[in-house]
């Protein structure tokens, strides 16, 4: 009789699958019980709240605005939620949300430029943004070298259009610049008068103000206080006659 031969017994898998299940079963009990403590815990909320930039918009404000608060869920805020309803408000060009967990949410502020000033009637100043916009502003926030708006209606297209060419304008070159004026003809709807801390005279038009501001400067910096225009041709015209030229006169005629 031929030896027979012994069938090799299948190793048992069940057990290990069984097993293995229920090793995955306690791994996802574990990870959801970390979960649920976790958002319970302080750790998953908004600890501080930090704005930096903001010179016309307030704490409250910006807070108001944004909807944030302490103790609302750190991973339930949205950055471009924030972005977008700071950024409704008029004074407001930019806005970075910057998370740092846990618990900290920074937001920098960046807002348009001030270009210029207005007097109210009741004699306060409102600053002049390079937008257009209008914002309330404290003695202290006033910053001297701007030009001061008087005469403008509220409606007025080109006010916006002025605000926008100062802001392309470098600083420098506009501080000398102390009110202006609008004083349109049909020839020339955007036209302007603006006075300078130097006691010259300036006429000019919105549109122009931008490609003739380097002429302007040169007469101000090498020219005795007189009438500038700066429209289709430039020229200027001292307000006192030279004293050289009028002595040369006299002695010419004895």
């Amino acid at each position: 009789m031929p030896n027979a031969q012994i069938p090799v017994l299948k190793k048992n898998k069940t057990k290990k699958r069984t097993s293995r299940k229920i090793a995955v079963l306690l791994i996802l009990l574990f990870i959801v019980l970390l979960a649920v403590l976790f958002f319970r815990s302080s750790l998953s909320r908004v600890s501080e709240i930090r704005f930096d930039g903001n010179v016309f918009s307030t704490r409250e404000q910006l807070l108001n605005r944004s909807g944030l608060a302490i103790g609302d869920q750190y991973f339930g805020v949205s950055s471009s939620d924030i972005s977008e309803k700071l950024r409704e408000i008029q004074s407001i060009q930019q806005v970075t949300v910057d998370k740092q967990f846990p618990g900290i949410i920074s937001v920098h502020i960046k807002e348009f430029a001030t270009v210029a000033y207005e007097l109210q009637s009741d004699g306060s100043l409102r600053a002049i943004l390079a937008n257009g916009s209008s914002v309330g502003v404290s003695s202290s926030g006033i910053a001297v070298e701007k030009p001061i708006l008087t005469k403008w209606k509220s409606d007025d297209p080109y006010k916006a259009k002025l605000c926008d060419a100062l802001s392309r304008i470098p600083g420098e070159w506009t501080a000398d610049i102390s009110e202006i004026i609008p004083a349109p003809i049909p020839s020339f709807p955007d036209r302007i008068r603006m006075y300078t801390r130097s006691q010259f005279e300036v006429i000019t038009t919105v549109s122009l103000l931008n490609s003739k501001i380097s002429y302007l400067n040169q007469v101000l910096e090498t020219e005795e206080p007189g009438l500038i225009t700066m429209l289709a041709a430039d020229s200027y015209v001292p307000f006192k006659p030279d004293t050289n030229e009028e002595g040369q006169e006299k002695d010419t005629t004895q």
